[in-house]
């Protein structure tokens, strides 16, 4: 894929590694909501007796799945963007934009681990309902995300000055 690092650094292997194990933890957690809520219709419709913790079980497993959905999304820079600036732009400054918005995603992603920490913090004495668990569990994949988001940012800035940019594709090289 062009959007990611070309050569096999350790680095590069590193990272894809870890947006390997967000993936693997986001279809373990696609598998266990799937299975509850399996539960749930079985035991209200046959058993006729809810189970009540699946709600809450089920509020931790997409907050998992879509924050470390996310960060991998940075990582394969399959997030949405929109070229429409970036076509008028010359070689350069189309290496210049994508390095400031690799940068204000870095920003945005170390923004959001930070405030995610102070949840985390602030709800850590309180706990779920139904399941007794703190509830800063509820932020730890916000938290997790946020700081991915930030180093899968902040490591691909220097592949955009060798030409493997968010923009790359439509980058034409003088002959």
């Amino acid at each position: 894929m062009i959007n990611k690092i070309p050569e096999s650094t350790p680095l590069k292997r590193v990272l894809d590694t870890i947006a390997w194990l967000c993936l693997a933890v986001s279809g373990v957690c696609m598998v266990i909501l799937v299975s509850s809520f399996g539960w749930l219709v079985y035991g209200r419709y046959v058993l006729n007796d809810t189970p009540t913790w699946v709600e809450q079980v089920a509020l931790l497993m997409v907050v998992t799945i879509t924050f470390l959905g996310a960060a991998v999304g940075v990582h394969q820079r399959t997030h949405l963007n929109v070229d429409l600036f970036s076509v008028l732009l010359p070689p350069r400054g189309k290496i210049a934009l994508s390095v400031l918005i690799d940068l204000l995603m870095g920003f945005f992603g170390g923004l959001m681990a930070w405030q995610a920490y102070g949840l985390v913090m602030f709800a850590w004495t309180k706990s779920i309902p139904l399941l007794g668990i703190p509830d800063g569990l509820r932020y730890i994949p916000m938290m997790l995300s946020g700081a991915l988001i930030l180093i899968f940012s902040l490591c691909r800035i220097p592949a955009a000055f060798h030409g493997q940019h968010q923009f790359a594709s439509v980058v034409k090289e003088p002959s």
